[in-house]
């Protein structure tokens, strides 16, 4: 009879165990993901190649397992802008060039960033831009023009955005309207750094504007802004310890194809390579996170082409046969697909090929299956 009792202790014991080790395993898959959503703008194929060629070592493009296809035209225009582009990834319409956060009738729509806040999630945004340009813009502001930077900027004062890093203090401060947009800025609990990225101040939004437009390319001599902000954001939020949505933008590599300077094109891809890497580290210690990377659209119909060079033996051009080069077809947007990459909680829906909109309902699918619903 003990022996008997003894045996069904041991196995209602055990049972309580499975079941405790399931209901922490369920809680652990339910705990909301982290999203980090990172936008090389301008960044088709040949761009990501180039990364392949022209840096030392092997690119952080290569550890992705799961990539897609995205197609990336506007309502308007078979060939879209930054602005129509972003608004599409932000929130799941396509829409009309130029529009920032609003639907083909200059609607409002909500961003996932906004609908998150409402989920309890921290937010930030960096480029290397002016915080009110196309892209970021168009995660926290409703603007039927993407040249309104003043209209834009009222809108991030409303923006509850906790982590932000990029340019375009001059549309904050020095404004047609002569209103000094940064003092409402610190009532609204806001720490503003215009020299350096200085340490976040915990249980503050931070707010860093580097320039009075956008910041330099790395041409014109910029060191490592973008991994180092991105860097600085992940402290922010990690100590914050409360789940995030980060944006960030790789906003010269379109700037070197709208130039047509494959030099300018390929130093700005190899930084955004570089700081996929900041992110990836930060997701080895917090596997909780989706990372998802992705452009608005291509510039300048780049191709990874022969490298060629007189020979001065006989007058003639002569491939060199191991190296490369840049070529573009011209200086402006083009139709091409983009790539999509994936790593981490969710990696796996993003392969295929599909609209840049779909992006958005994607990452809706990834975060509900950790229990955060936004519809």
């Amino acid at each position: 009879m003990n022996y008997l009792c003894k045996s069904i202790n041991v196995r209602v014991l055990a049972l309580a165990f499975v079941l405790l080790f399931e209901s922490f395993t369920l809680a652990q898959s339910q705990k909301p993901i982290n999203v980090i959503f990172m936008i090389g703008d301008g960044m088709g194929v040949s761009q990501v190649t180039s990364a392949f060629y022209f840096g030392e070592g092997k690119p952080n493009f290569q550890n992705f397992k799961y990539v897609g296809l995205s197609e990336t035209s506007s309502t308007s225009d078979r060939i879209t802008d930054s602005a129509a582009g972003a608004t599409a990834l932000s929130t799941g319409k396509k829409t009309y060039k130029r529009a920032i956060g609003v639907d083909k009738d200059s609607l409002a729509i909500p961003t996932i960033l906004e609908q998150l806040q409402d989920k309890g999630y921290k937010t930030g945004l960096v480029s290397l831009t002016s915080i009110t340009h196309a892209t970021p813009a168009s995660y926290y502001a409703h603007i039927k023009d993407r040249d309104w930077h003043e209209d834009i900027a009222l809108d991030f004062i409303k923006s509850d955005v906790d982590f932000a890093a990029g340019g375009g203090l001059k549309f904050f401060n020095k404004r047609k309207d002569k209103k000094n947009l940064l003092k409402d800025l610190l009532k609204n609990n806001y720490k503003i750094d215009t020299v350096s990225l200085s340490k976040p101040t915990a249980g503050k939004r931070n707010l860093y504007l580097m320039a009075q437009d956008e910041l330099p390319n790395k041409i014109q001599g910029r060191k490592d802004f973008l991994p180092e902000a991105t860097q600085v954001a992940l402290d922010y939020f990690t100590q914050e310890n409360k789940p995030f949505f980060l944006m960030v933008e790789g906003s010269f590599i379109d700037w070197g194809g709208h130039a047509t300077n494959a030099e300018m094109m390929v130093k700005e891809v190899l930084d955004f390579d570089k700081t996929i890497g900041v992110v990836m580290d930060f997701i080895k210690k917090n596997p909780n996170t989706l990372l998802v990377v992705t452009a608005d659209h291509e510039t300048g119909g780049a191709s990874i082409g022969k490298f060629m060079q007189k020979d001065e033996a006989t007058g003639k051009m002569k491939e060199v046969k191991d190296k490369v080069q840049v070529n573009f077809i011209d200086s402006q947007h083009t139709a091409a697909l983009v790539p999509v990459f994936a790593m981490g909680k969710g990696e796996e829906l993003f392969s295929g090929v599909y609209p840049n909109n779909t992006i958005y309902h994607k990452l809706v699918e990834a975060l509900k299956k950790s229990g955060v619903s936004l519809k």
